[in-house]
């Protein structure tokens, strides 16, 4: 009707646009990575890596930090965990912007279906930041944007279709039901 023409036309004359999400690519090369299982959530020594362990380490894949433990240049002297392999290479998407909650589903289920064809990945993941300021909480909490922002869940999906979510969310916040 004419109210939405109006907003319409209220955009262009305010220099408002839209933005499409930046996409990058990149693929990492002899990447170590932690051995997990499914259904060992705590790990077991010798044999796979926990929930926690796995999270810190996708941490350190995503900001770059190199998995050396070399201490020359004391930035940092992180190593992957143990029991860990080595992988070729690694597929890593980057999607920044604003991204609506039904396009994470639809990637998530375009993960899912990776493994309709036999492969040699054991798991993948999917991880989701929100904005530091974002208005979004759980619950009746308030989101606690000034005390860090922590506002982010990861899905790690394995082979046969099981899957882990973690989530991390700010010392003010709410963990979702």
């Amino acid at each position: 009707g004419a109210e939405g023409s109006t907003l319409m036309s209220y955009f262009p004359k305010n220099q408002i646009q839209a933005l499409k999400p930046k996409i990058t690519f990149s693929t990492l090369r002899d990447l170590q990575c932690p051995v997990l299982q499914s259904n060992e959530l705590q790990g077991k020594p010798e044999e796979s890596c926990s929930t926690e362990e796995l999270f810190e380490w996708l941490g350190a894949v995503l900001n770059q930090v190199s998995l050396d433990n070399k201490s020359f240049s004391f930035l940092s002297t992180y190593c992957c965990p143990q029991p860990n392999t080595i992988v070729e290479q690694a597929f890593l998407c980057t999607i920044t912007g604003f991204i609506i909650p039904e396009t994470i589903i639809q990637l998530l289920e375009k993960l899912c279906c990776y493994f309709d064809e036999p492969k040699l990945a054991h798991w993948l993941t999917l991880t989701v930041h929100g904005f530091a300021d974002s208005p979004v909480s759980w619950r009746e909490s308030e989101h606690g944007f000034h005390k860090g922002g922590e506002n982010l869940y990861n899905f790690v999906v394995f082979r046969n279709l099981d899957y882990w979510l973690q989530m991390a969310v700010g010392t003010n916040d709410d963990c979702p039901p």
